[in-house]
């Protein structure tokens, strides 16, 4: 892990997608992924299965400087108590962007605006998990408010690991319809639908994509990039960031670094994803 950011000249990583929420209801996401080889075919054992503790920890020994907090709820009354814990994880964890979530039911609004006056770094919006559109009436306010307060959303909105009834590039491209100035970081580079959201992305200046799980052996397996497209990489390089699942991966977490370095786009590209993009986001120290 430091040698691989130590021979790039940075200091270390920014992570825009690590996974830290309430155990129990983290108890709850490793059982799904535990059981998900019935509905893909595909093992996913979780690679980093600590306590909350020990992933703190390891996320430190690999030189990660920022890290979020993804949490999401999958239905109603969830959303306002986990952005209330993740604001707490972050006051007790130095190095994690305070993280808040949401859901279209009544109180939204209130709770986002007071989650973004209380100084929450950064958003995290399931749209698969959650089954909900992100076109909503009652999330209209709340993409108002956060475009105007430049907060990113980091979107799971592809259609990986398995589609859902409002995934895909359409309800996005119609949310940035009428909100363009909404920072939107699309989750795993839209997996596997990779060329629309790169579309969306240069239409988009305040689009963004996060890696995470893209280009490794198990996601080429599955959803591979396709090779015609890489070229749009170097392109969107300012806006590319890295991102992992920390810690619900399948295999360890240097193997998403390597996945990126064997694109071979070169080691200004690799600076940016692994560590200036994110810092020049969430305003960090420059390397």
């Amino acid at each position: 892990m430091r040698a691989f950011w130590g021979r790039l000249g940075l200091p270390g990583l920014v992570d825009v997608h690590t996974h830290f929420m309430p155990e129990r209801v983290l108890k709850k996401v490793w059982a799904y992924f535990d059981a998900i080889e019935p509905l893909t075919g595909v093992e996913w054992p979780i690679a980093y299965r600590h306590e909350e503790e020990r992933r703190v920890a390891l996320l430190r020994e690999f030189g990660v400087l920022a890290f979020t907090s993804m949490l999401y709820p999958h239905k109603a009354q969830m959303a306002e108590w986990l952005t209330e814990w993740g604001a707490d994880f972050a006051r007790r964890t130095p190095g994690c962007l305070r993280t808040a979530t949401l859901f279209p039911e009544d109180g939204v609004e209130r709770y986002v605006r007071e989650a973004v006056e209380s100084g929450a770094r950064v958003f995290k919006a399931h749209v698969q998990v959650g089954a909900y559109d992100p076109n909503d009436d009652r999330l209209d306010p709340v993409w108002g408010l956060l475009a105007e307060a430049r907060i990113p959303v980091v979107m799971h909105c592809g259609s990986g690991p398995q589609p859902g009834k409002h995934t895909g590039p359409e309800p996005v491209g119609r949310l940035l319809a009428r909100h363009p100035r909404l920072r939107l970081i699309v989750a795993h580079l839209g997996m596997p639908e990779y060329a629309d959201f790169l579309d969306l992305a240069e239409r988009h200046r305040d689009v963004m994509l996060d890696t995470t799980m893209a280009f490794t052996d198990f996601s080429e397996r599955l959803m591979p990039f396709p090779e015609q497209e890489r070229s749009r990489l170097l392109d969107l390089g300012d806006r590319i960031l890295l991102g992992t699942d920390f810690p619900n991966i399948p295999y360890p977490y240097v193997h998403q670094l390597h996945a990126l370095e064997r694109l071979g786009l070169g080691d200004d590209w690799l600076r940016a994803v692994c560590h200036d993009n994110g810092a020049r986001l969430f305003a960090l120290p420059a390397a």
